[in-house]
């Protein structure tokens, strides 16, 4: 499993507890990831979109540009199950060769 698939199980995981827009989804993926390159991130966000992973919409307006929100869709929970038991089976050929 390469970062980028940790990156996407963590979009993923996070957009399961709450629907996200943009910037704090980068903000939180950071306080993980921080050599993570912005453009990254975003290019992963609308992989995800583009998959069907995850689905994006603007939210309401503060006085600013619309926010894009984005939520995760049934397809995208069977992805973050899938990328959850990779992450699982090489975290325990890790710790078995201990390596963690």
């Amino acid at each position: 499993m390469l970062k980028k698939e940790l990156i996407e199980l963590c979009l993923l995981y996070l957009m399961t507890q709450e629907d996200l827009y943009g910037y704090e989804i980068l903000r939180r993926i950071h306080e993980s990831f921080p050599d993570t390159q912005e453009s990254a991130v975003y290019a992963l966000i609308r992989g995800l979109c583009k998959n069907g992973f995850t689905q994006r919409y603007d939210g309401e307006t503060s006085g600013g540009p619309k926010r894009k929100y984005y939520r995760i869709t049934p397809a995208g929970e069977v992805k973050r199950d899938q990328l959850l038991k990779e992450w699982r089976r090489l975290r325990r050929a890790l710790e078995d060769i201990g390596v963690v």
